[in-house]
């Protein structure tokens, strides 16, 4: 059974909603800080947080996903005024087993949060611009390619504070078949600058190198069907451009369950 609670921070049941196979949940509400969204029922679901929240796969090892309703700051990276609105809706279906067995976009997850989580994939990084939500790692695996300006909704990214010794983690939360990966960089040129090569750490051990280019545009790099749970850039050398501000817009690896 599918469910979606939805509370406040002190317990309190707003809204709720159970299907066997897909629950839809309207909430009327304008969200206050420390509302929480809880998820439960398999381990595979597609969820979509919000109105302007691409849908995604989540990966729950425990069979639950806590989602707390991003509040202040955290705002900044998603479309204006959305949390603030009196009605949501929130969607969660189970994942058919064909669908696990195609190749797809296993990185994507619009429903990803900074900090600690308990559902996957997920993204951190030990750098991220002035601590900014804007900026931060799990900008790179919300479903948007929007790269052509900088800073709040469509076009946050992950920012590395001109820091060279910048990495950035992506947690998949079990093993999966890798097949390529692409990277889209933003692209606020001449604002920002570029990497021109980097590193792709697997889970496997295996280290893979590879060039950029200055470019909008998606750049792939084969990862040669290795089971990997999770995927480390590093080492990323930025341009001689002027700018001191190469970002990465949108990190997506495609592959299949293991």
């Amino acid at each position: 059974m599918i469910q979606i609670l939805v509370q406040t921070a002190d317990g309190a049941i707003l809204a709720s909603a159970e299907h066997p196979e897909e629950a839809l949940l309207s909430v009327d509400r304008v969200y206050e800080p420390g509302d929480v969204i809880r998820i439960s029922g398999a381990k595979h679901l597609t969820v979509q947080m919000d109105q302007s929240i691409p849908a995604g796969e989540v990966f729950l090892p425990e069979g639950t996903m806590t989602w707390t309703v991003p509040a202040g700051e955290h705002r900044l990276a998603y479309a204006p005024g959305l949390f603030d609105q009196p009605r949501h809706i929130i969607r969660a279906a189970a994942v058919p087993e064909e669908t696990l067995r195609e190749v797809r976009n296993v990185s994507l997850n619009p429903a990803d949060l900074r900090g600690d989580t308990d559902f996957f994939p997920h993204c951190t990084a030990n750098v991220e611009t002035r601590n900014e939500a804007c900026f931060c790692a799990r900008n790179v695996i919300d479903g948007l390619r929007h790269n052509t300006f900088h800073g709040e909704w469509p076009f946050e990214s992950w920012g590395i504070g001109a820091r060279e010794d910048a990495w950035c983690l992506l947690d998949l939360g079990r093993p999966v078949v890798a097949e390529k990966m692409a990277l889209t960089l933003r692209a606020d040129f001449p604002h920002d600058a570029y990497w021109t090569s980097g590193h792709v750490i697997l889970s496997d051990g295996t280290e893979l190198s590879f060039d950029l280019e200055k470019t909008g545009d998606r750049q792939w790099i084969d990862l040669g069907n290795r089971t990997v749970r999770w995927l480390r850039l590093e080492r990323m050398i930025k341009s001689d451009d002027p700018s001191a501000f190469p970002a990465l817009r949108q990190w997506e690896v495609f592959g299949r369950e293991a």
